[in-house]
């Protein structure tokens, strides 16, 4: 049987307060968010999701019920309104609180980190709390930032019974201590990784802009940093001038498959075969293109004549170069005779004369 809240007079009227403002909390409910959205995307901090909600007038009553004596009008009220943040890493908290506070007025007497007071063998929940106001709107309101990992840890929690004061037998306690510690050491490890990876992303894009390609391993970042200095333009525009044809860009990030497979091991490999084999893939294209009025090619065109070449001039034959059409697209029957036609049309080129 639910229970009705008996509120005196002085907390009827803070209920009825909150009714008559009720379609207020809800427009700034939504302003609030749209703020908060565009102030977060701007700074390119990316959360795992955004809450709020409204208080009920159900739990207002009942809030006011326990302690409606602390509070002289809804204006004291701070939790009306609530907004929660949820990062995927722990440095994102303190990233979201800074944007937080150049929005909205903090009132820091009333705002607390748990984070800070969280000790360890409690079973409170880590996340920071601010208590914000803003000019427009006359009520101020709560925003929660936590983490993924800490939110899945507060409604653990919660779900345990804990919050709802039932004793919990010690060994019950003890696990859930050691989880919230697991907890909080992979979250600290989630960040540290990001950290290093992003320190290791910087060192790979100075070492590529210095050219110091033969020290790069070649990989998704190095690869990418690699393609920004458009090592493959120099072919692809003597390829176009063959038949005056345009350029149509498209991503060679599939490349990065094909090179490794074919035995490149860092960035300097793969110039190795720009180097050594831009003429065998000019001769492959003029080849080819002669036979055709095509006026646009594609930008892969470049790196596959190279790789091709490569191939050719390693001596792996038909089967090398079908071995170079399953990296890029996939086993496919036609693979086979494709490459036994290019084969064919290779043999007589001069670059596969030369010693």
């Amino acid at each position: 049987m639910s229970h009705t809240p008996q509120l005196d007079s002085h907390c009827q009227t803070i209920l009825q307060e909150y009714r008559d403002n009720f379609s207020l909390f809800k427009e700034y409910e939504g302003k609030i968010l749209a703020l908060l959205k565009n102030s977060l995307d701007e700074a390119g901090i990316h959360l795992a999701s955004i809450e709020s909600r409204i208080k009920t007038e159900d739990s207002l009553a009942g809030k006011l019920e326990r302690k409606g004596y602390k509070y002289k009008s809804l204006a004291d009220i701070t939790d009306i309104l609530g907004v929660r943040l949820i990062t995927y890493y722990i440095d994102d908290v303190d990233k979201v609180a800074t944007a937080i506070e150049r929005l909205f007025e903090v009132d820091w007497e009333n705002s607390i980190d748990k984070r800070k007071v969280h000790d360890i063998d409690s079973f409170g929940y880590l996340s920071l709390h601010y208590v914000c106001s803003t000019e427009e709107f006359p009520f101020r309101f709560e925003i929660q930032m936590r983490t993924v990992l800490q939110h899945a840890w507060a409604n653990l929690d919660h779900d345990t019974g804990y919050k709802s004061g039932v004793e919990i037998p010690k060994r019950y306690m003890r696990s859930m201590s050691r989880l919230a510690g697991m907890l909080e050491l992979i979250d600290e490890e989630f960040s540290k990784i990001r950290s290093e990876i992003t320190d290791y992303r910087r060192k790979i894009h100075k070492l590529v802009a210095s050219g110091n390609l033969a020290e790069v391993p070649l990989d998704g970042d190095s690869f990418r940093s690699f393609l920004e200095m458009q090592p493959f333009k120099q072919i692809n525009k003597k390829i176009a001038a063959v038949n005056q044809a345009e350029i149509q860009e498209v991503s060679l990030i599939p490349y990065l498959a094909v090179f490794k497979g074919i035995g490149c091991n860092t960035l300097g490999d793969v110039r190795n075969i720009i180097n050594n084999c831009s003429e065998g893939a000019y001769q492959i294209a003029c080849y080819q293109m002669g036979l055709t009025d095509l006026d646009i090619i594609s930008s892969s065109i470049g790196p596959q004549n190279l790789c091709i070449a490569y191939i050719l001039k390693k001596g792996w034959g038909t089967g090398g170069v079908r071995y170079f059409f399953d990296l890029l697209n996939g086993k496919q029957k036609s693979n086979e005779t494709v490459a036994e036609m290019i084969v064919e049309q290779a043999k007589d080129l001069p670059f596969m004369n030369q010693q």
